[in-house]
């Protein structure tokens, strides 16, 4: 797992927006993309890797940086010679627990309000733990909820566009609290049905039954639909895990894992094996 306080903040570049779009309709959670125009030329990110940004914010304590990390939506080329990075940020709040008020997200707030020519101060670039395998026969599970699939947009996006011959089998299984918030998998910017045509590919959406009810996404009921499929694929050494969304999902994903291997031990000893081997790996934020 990626901590931020491992991640060296030392060496900053400065970006500016180079655009902005909200992807979500506005009757839903606000999720916007960014395309960030990095000033350094020596800024190079690639698929698997991510970035911070760092907020300035004045406390009781004086002013102080808050730093977030973001994947990596998609590396969309350059504008005049800077690299250009996109990234997916959803705008949040929280509620305090001791005086039940709600407060803004400093750093998704922050973003979601920058607007075109806005300059912002970002670190990076950090490695992810969502590597490209170097065998194609690699079969890949992936697991995406919310802005989780930033990193396996990206990801699929430069094993279809630029490794040539892939013959393991990708699986993306992708929840939302709606079909509307559905990012890349939607009539208006479905760029991961591109993909749909390729023999190894498919998706899966899991959505929330009721939205407005605040109902959990059915992610366990999807995959519990597949389970042949992915019985078979766990029962294969060349085959890898990767998660990324909210801390809730690891606690859906070892239920339906469960379910489909006939018990907690058995799927507690199959994720053991998937760790030791270093075919599992996530981002949970």
């Amino acid at each position: 797992m990626t901590h931020l306080a491992d991640l060296n903040t030392k060496k900053t570049y400065r970006a500016k927006v180079h655009s902005t779009q909200r992807l979500t309709p506005p009757d839903t959670d606000e999720i916007r993309e960014l395309v960030l125009e990095v000033e350094d030329p020596g800024f190079q990110c690639v698929v698997d890797q991510g970035f911070g940004v760092l907020v300035e914010t004045t406390g009781e304590f004086g002013t102080s940086l808050h730093h977030r990390l973001y994947s990596v939506a998609d590396l969309p080329g350059e504008h005049d010679g800077h690299p250009l990075v996109t990234m997916l940020v959803k705008r949040c709040f929280y509620v305090d627990e001791f005086s039940g008020e709600k407060y803004p997200g400093m750093a998704s707030n922050y973003l979601c309000d920058r607007q075109v020519g806005d300059e912002i101060t970002i670190t990076g670039p950090h490695d992810l733990p969502f590597e490209v395998p170097e065998d194609k026969e690699t079969n890949l599970i992936l697991v995406g909820m919310g802005t989780g699939i930033a990193p396996f947009r990206a990801l699929v996006k430069h094993i279809y566009h630029n490794v040539q011959d892939w013959q393991g089998r990708i699986r993306l299984f992708y929840g939302a609290n709606s079909g509307l918030e559905l990012l890349y998998l939607n009539e208006k910017d479905g760029d991961l049905t591109n993909y749909y045509d390729e023999e190894t590919f498919a998706a899966f959406q899991a959505l929330s039954p009721r939205p407005h009810w605040s109902d959990p996404i059915a992610l366990d009921t999807v995959m519990e639909h597949r389970a042949a499929e992915i019985l078979e694929l766990l029962a294969l050494s060349n085959t890898r895990v990767y998660v990324a969304g909210y801390a809730k999902v690891s606690t859906v994903l070892d239920k339906a894992f469960a379910k489909i291997l006939g018990s907690e031990k058995r799927w507690a000893t199959r994720k053991a094996e998937l760790k030791a081997g270093n075919k599992w790996a996530e981002i949970i934020y």
